[in-house]
């Protein structure tokens, strides 16, 4: 039977997103409300400097609920789950950039780490006060829960391929769901204790969990301290841009909306308790892909200055998503990478007014870095 004509495990009505205001979570809100605008969202976000109100800017009100505020504050977690009835987790929200996990590993340890195990008692502790005052009862006491039903709240975690480590420049082996971890900088160390709590959540306490571990993305709405949009943003501001090393470093390009739309597809056909890897054969190395940037802005491919790498810097991530193409019949949309990066450098062309106000502090941070 295709996935089309296959029931979905779950139905997604009020879901919970965190750092739903990010690069990644705002994009999912967004695709959410085109593609299933009989669903509410509830937005939580810190609104720390890589979260931007902004990001959620023409998403019918109606749709999305916003609150301000922080994913280690159980009380309010808690407040959440029962008053918005949420049946759903989509948790996105993570300190994310590598560079400043080598200054500083703190926030991600706070974040990464006692955010994700916060989530979690949080949504253990509504699950149990649901099922206490289940009104689905048998042998006749309607406060008694069914021994065959439960309030689950599906919870998926979005987790990243760095966990792995790093694979060689010149072999042809890919990351899959059995590759054992082996994270090489705080950010990815921090992430894969996230997901290894999230698994033991699952096991111990019998958490409707999921995971995905997804490549590189790019697209709107992303920080200027990311690779792509750096360059991008460089090139408008009339700065010259900046590589790492010889960058010869390769990564795996996947386009938000393919990864929304993945996403998706896990919480709605995916199997509670599995991991799925999220991406879309789409390698290519560092210097490629600046070449490309700026061959398509009409600037020399050469018009770049060479900085010293980063300690501990990944040589290869690649993705195989063979799984979820296969279980869950998912296939990306947005392949041609030319394409898409087009229509990333048109979005920052067209929306100065949402990434110049950090882009001064983010240069000037990276100077000081020596990037």
């Amino acid at each position: 039977m295709g996935l089309m004509a296959m029931a979905p495990t779950h139905t997604p009505h009020n879901l919970l997103i965190t750092g739903g205001a990010g690069f990644i979570g705002a994009n999912f809100a967004h695709w959410t409300a085109a593609h299933h605008p009989d669903a509410h969202m509830v937005v939580l976000d810190a609104l720390t400097y890589a979260g931007n109100r902004a990001s959620l800017n023409g998403i019918d009100p109606n749709q999305l609920t916003f609150i301000h505020g922080d994913i280690c504050d159980r009380p309010l977690v808690e407040r959440i789950l029962h008053d918005h009835d949420i049946d759903t987790v989509v948790h996105f929200a993570a300190e994310s950039h590598n560079d400043n996990s080598i200054l500083d590993a703190s926030p991600f340890l706070t974040t990464n780490v006692t955010g994700t195990w916060t989530l979690l008692e949080a949504v253990r502790h509504e699950r149990e006060e649901r099922n206490a005052h289940c009104a689905c009862g048998i042998g006749g006491d309607s406060h008694t829960p069914s021994a065959t039903h439960t309030h689950d709240i599906r919870f998926h975690h979005i987790s990243t391929d760095e966990v792995y480590g790093d694979l060689a420049l010149d072999e042809p082996r890919k990351f899959t769901e059995a590759t054992a971890y082996n994270p090489s900088s705080p950010y990815s160390a921090s992430k894969a204790a996230s997901d290894h709590l999230v698994r033991a959540w699952h096991r111990t306490y019998g958490l409707a969990t999921t995971i995905s571990n997804c490549s590189n993305n790019y697209g709107a709405y992303q920080h200027v301290e990311k690779f792509i949009p750096r360059q991008i943003t460089n090139i408008l501001a009339g700065i010259r841009p900046k590589l790492y090393g010889q960058g010869l470093a390769v990564r795996d390009w996947i386009h938000v909306d393919d990864h929304c739309d993945a996403v998706w597809r896990i919480l709605t056909h995916g199997r509670v308790g599995e991991t799925y890897l999220i991406g879309a054969d789409g390698e290519r190395s560092n210097i490629d892909v600046l070449r490309m940037i700026l061959q398509r802005m009409g600037l020399p491919e050469d018009a770049f200055d060479h900085v010293n790498d980063r300690p501990g810097g990944d040589r290869r991530y690649a993705i195989d998503a063979s799984k979820i193409m296969r279980e869950l019949g998912w296939r990306p949309q947005h392949a041609d990478f030319a394409r898409g990066l087009d229509e990333t450098i048109e979005w920052y062309r067209s929306h100065e007014e949402w990434w110049r106000p950090a882009k001064a502090a983010t240069e000037e941070k990276y100077r000081r870095q020596g990037h």
